[in-house]
């Protein structure tokens, strides 16, 4: 059993200014059209947490507890950069990566000059603080998403998710509710699929390739995100809720809070320092960040972004309240 796990492979800004401001929600058809995509789940007891040999227990992923969840509503997908530019069209948000100038960005995606200019992370040396790095220009100045429109938008906070969610009517998930979602109907499997990582030897997930942190040189002569659809869903519908990127969740983070906390639709502690985050990435490899479980979990400072967070939104269940 991994009982001390390194740290997780995505750093942090240490909430070191003020939250983005939130956007209004508007009279947008485009905004509704959000809510009108979420698929409803039934809700019901489910087995949360895991007690896996390949856990990671300073995490908080146990016990195994008995849950029960409310119907809801949650994307198929992460948000695309599509999306989220349709977002910032109507509403004229600005980043948090934007309003700081920088945000992370793994070495290994970037020219070596724009490496050797941009500072270290010193926990994770491997990520850098890249000037002009935002959700338009990922490896910063000179990248786009011209051609990754149906990839999950990165390089966004937490609040900058909030602001999404405010303009679409929508919400966070929680995080009982992100892990009822992941699993797919399956009882405490590792993956949404199942036990085996690859069986028949398929991939089914987007994580590191290489001999981390060194990368493999991938078919398309890239590595990072692929498109929000680029694996088979699991049971529910849902893709990629393991690798590609970590996705936000509502809550506070805990390692304990759980153990004593609600069983009854859970809402996470009432305050912290971190939010919850889930699902690993395509940054997670089994040698350093085994965090692509479904039970794995993470967390960062509601203000911080990189290259591998992004978010799926959610949403009662028409009626509830």
């Amino acid at each position: 059993m991994s009982t001390s796990p390194k740290p997780c492979c995505t750093p942090g800004r240490g909430a070191e200014g003020p939250a983005a401001p939130v956007a209004v929600a508007l009279a947008d058809p485009r905004a509704a059209r959000v809510a009108r995509q979420l698929t409803g789940l039934p809700g019901g007891r489910f087995l949360m947490g895991t007690d896996d040999r390949e856990g990671y227990p300073a995490d908080g992923e146990g016990p195994v507890r008995a849950v029960e969840l409310s119907p809801f509503r949650i994307a198929p997908t992460t948000v695309t950069n599509a999306a989220f530019a349709t977002f910032v069209k109507a509403t004229g948000h600005r980043t948090e990566a934007e309003s700081f100038g920088y945000s992370y960005v793994f070495e290994g995606f970037l020219d070596p000059a724009l490496a050797a200019g941009s500072p270290q992370v010193a926990a994770v040396p491997w990520w850098r603080a890249v000037a002009g790095a935002t959700w338009r220009t990922p490896e910063g100045p000179g990248s786009s998403v011209t051609t990754r429109q149906n990839h999950p938008v990165v390089h966004v906070s937490w609040h900058d998710a909030q602001a999404y969610c405010a303009w679409s009517g929508t919400r966070l998930p929680t995080e009982a509710e992100w892990e009822y979602a992941a699993r797919g109907g399956l009882e405490q499997a590792r993956y949404p699929w199942g036990d085996e990582l690859a069986p028949g030897g398929r991939a089914q997930c987007n994580i590191f390739r290489g001999d981390f942190p060194v990368p493999d040189s991938p078919p398309d002569g890239r590595g990072g995100t692929v498109p929000v659809t680029a694996h088979r869903p699991n049971g529910y519908g849902l893709h990629n809720t393991v690798g590609n990127v970590w996705e936000w969740c509502a809550d506070w983070f805990s390692v304990g809070f759980h153990r004593t906390g609600p069983r009854r639709d859970p809402l996470g502690p009432p305050d912290g320092t971190a939010r919850v985050m889930r699902g690993g990435s395509h940054m997670c490899h089994a040698s350093y960040c085994n965090r692509y479980r479904v039970a794995a979990r993470s967390s960062n400072t509601p203000d911080s972004s990189a290259g591998n967070i992004g978010f799926r939104v959610a949403a009662d269940a028409p009626g509830a309240g």
